[in-house]
């Protein structure tokens, strides 16, 4: 059993991709409503918000169309979020009901489940921002990327959802009910409020302010709208990249020590 597990991996962890795009197909209320919260707060920022905020921003040209190309990176960033606390939910799904023995008395490779997990949460990320940019651009949002700009953000946005993924695959885990593992993730949803997303850190106050742009979203968000907006990047991509790989690597070696003891 142990050469047969360690001879095909990679078939069985495209077969757990294919279970986890199919669980997507067969329950779409939960893909729609994962996209239905960043593409509501968008709408809300921009529409309700917008002028308000944008005045802010532009000075006498700022407004609600200075807004829309201002708090579409935080959008993304919320989206992946939403996406993330699917997986959470799905893998505690699997510890809680029983299909993991059932995993168990299988002749697959172990790490084909938590390898299906990730690979189908991040394909559902990247179909979700797809549909998110097009809203954004349906309301307005005018970005002044270059093909080269498009294929950095790509990889940027690939990153960080491939980092958080990881992080809540092991919340999944962690979680010993279902309902436990889709409130675990919320953190991840607020930090975009808490850094540069709707508003610029200068307007905070100092203890904010320090927290603000030292948190981990600050440089991915700063990374997305220069990439997107054609603005200089700094050293703003190079530090999100760091914070992608810190917590990829925190949330990979946590999951699997959490399903090392489970399995």
């Amino acid at each position: 059993m142990t050469t047969a597990i360690a001879s095909h991996p990679l078939r069985d962890s495209a077969t757990m991709v294919r279970r986890n795009l199919r669980r997507m197909v067969r329950y779409p209320s939960m893909t729609v409503q994962l996209i239905a919260m960043p593409v509501l707060l968008l709408l809300l920022f921009v529409y309700v918000f917008g002028g308000t905020l944008g005045a802010g921003l532009g000075g006498a040209s700022g407004g609600r169309a200075e807004y829309v190309n201002y708090v579409v990176p935080a959008i993304l960033v919320i989206t992946i979020a939403t996406t993330v606390q699917g997986t959470a939910i799905s893998v505690a799904m699997d510890m809680t009901e029983g299909i993991i023995a059932r995993f168990r008395t299988m002749n697959i490779a172990r790490v084909s489940v938590l390898t299906g997990h990730v690979i189908g949460s991040i394909v559902q990320a990247l179909l979700s921002l797809a549909v998110v940019t097009g809203v954004a651009l349906l309301i307005g949002f005018e970005p002044h990327a270059d093909f080269g700009d498009w294929l950095a953000l790509g990889g940027l946005l690939t990153a960080v959802t491939f980092a958080l993924v990881w992080l809540t695959v092991a919340l999944g885990q962690a979680s010993r009910t279902v309902e436990a593992a889709s409130n675990l993730p919320m953190p991840l949803m607020f930090l975009p409020f808490l850094g540069s997303g709707f508003v610029p850190t200068d307007s905070m106050p100092e203890g904010v302010r320090w927290f603000a742009e030292y948190q981990p979203f600050t440089p991915i968000m700063e990374s997305i709208r220069a990439l997107l907006l054609d603005r200089p990047l700094g050293n703003e991509l190079w530090i999100a990249l760091a914070w992608c790989t810190g917590i990829a690597l925190a949330g990979y070696f946590w999951a699997k020590r959490l399903y090392n003891r489970k399995v």
